[in-house]
């Protein structure tokens, strides 16, 4: 593009199929566009920088949405331009850049350059993830199974990643993600990964993407990991649920670790070494929000489901709007406050941007439909 003016571009078509926008936020002018030339056919950013009055080409993180047949900006007051694609599917309409939200500007004192990050906009807000933790031998993974068989379309698993190779039998994306080391280590340095660990020379962990997956299907995520992986989840952006489930006492979490019968001795002694270091980081102040002692399965399994308040209708209404959210080409955008009315021939939306949550490198939740008016045919 070299350097020329931004106005050049407003309300040019640069290739067939790409309908190129620009937007100033302060001394920054951010032309969003791209071409049938790019190999992954995805929007791309350009920067243009009045102070120095050049280009930059930031270093783009999240997932890039594809082109369509136009897009529509509109500045928001929280570090975010709102992109609205034409004509493309409900699922796929709603993006927002981030170009100065607190990931951007990590990233961006961590590179020394500027950067900006794509995040896929969701109507509506979903139950939060769950966080189950607590020491081998305390019946996490009884409990987990007992909420999966009784609410089998409520509650998914999110798929982890390794660097290891399968081993027989192993469905790739069923079982593990299997990755490239080289490839899980750059999306970790690039925040795309709510925790990981080293083990036995392999990189295990938990991506962004695989949590909002399973809320893409509308199921809530349910996270097994141990309290290292929790504390790594705390300090990421997602919004989630922590329970620590702990033993009534030590000498009962020995019994059962001793009443499963396949560890030797030694392993015993080490998986009670290290639920002595669990217990003790999970009942760290501000780590779990809730702590439910497992005295007996069946109460705890219904203190559980109290908690998780399972008898309450978790469905956003404007889900149902949703099916029906499509830009046309030919619409018109107002903004008041936290609202924006798009509006076009047959109907209007109004969307409501006060309460979003999330953000780069996963999804931005919390989107709502005030209302939809459809002209009179």
């Amino acid at each position: 593009m070299g350097e020329e003016s931004p106005e050049y571009f407003v309300g040019h078509h640069l290739e067939s199929n790409a309908y190129q926008t620009v937007t100033a936020i302060d001394d920054k002018i951010y032309a969003i566009g791209g071409s049938e030339d790019n190999s992954n056919l995805s929007i791309g950013v350009k920067v243009f920088d009045k102070l120095t009055g050049t280009w930059l080409d930031p270093t783009v993180f999240g997932t890039k949405p594809t082109l369509s047949n136009g897009h529509a900006v509109v500045a928001l007051n929280n570090g975010r331009l709102l992109i609205l694609k034409t004509e493309s599917s409900p699922d796929d309409c709603i993006w927002f850049l981030e170009v100065d939200t607190p990931f951007v500007k990590e990233k961006k004192k961590l590179l020394g350059a500027d950067a900006v990050a794509w995040s896929k906009g969701v109507i509506g807000d979903l139950p939060k993830p769950i966080v189950i933790s607590g020491p081998s031998g305390v019946g996490k993974g009884t409990l987990i199974s007992m909420l999966m068989m009784e609410f089998p379309s409520t509650f998914g698993f999110s798929v982890s990643h390794t660097t290891r190779a399968p081993r027989e039998k192993e469905i790739i994306g069923v079982h593990y993600h299997f990755a490239e080391r080289s490839k899980m280590e750059k999306d970790i340095l690039d925040g795309k990964f709510l925790e990981y660990a080293l083990v036995h020379g392999n990189l295990y962990g938990t991506s962004i993407e695989a949590v909002e997956v399973v809320s893409d299907d509308r199921k809530r995520c349910i996270l097994d990991i141990d309290v290292q992986g929790a504390t790594f989840v705390r300090s990421s952006a997602l919004e989630a649920v922590f329970i620590f489930i702990c033993p009534p006492s030590d000498e009962e979490l020995e019994k059962r670790l001793r009443a499963r019968g396949t560890e030797s001795e030694d392993q015993v002694q080490k998986r009670l070494r290290n639920a002595k270091i669990e217990l003790e980081r999970g009942k760290s102040p501000g780590l779990f929000d809730h702590i439910l002692v497992n005295d007996g399965l069946e109460a705890c399994y219904q203190n559980l489901k109290k908690l998780l308040a399972l008898d309450e209708n978790n469905n956003s209404p404007c889900q149902q709007l949703m099916e029906n959210f499509k830009i046309p080409i030919s619409h018109s955008l107002s903004k008041v406050d936290d609202k924006i009315s798009i509006t076009f021939p047959s109907g209007m939306f109004m969307l409501d941007v006060s309460s979003l949550k999330g953000g780069a490198p996963g999804r931005t939740r919390g989107l709502t439909i005030d209302s939809q008016v459809t002209a009179a045919a």
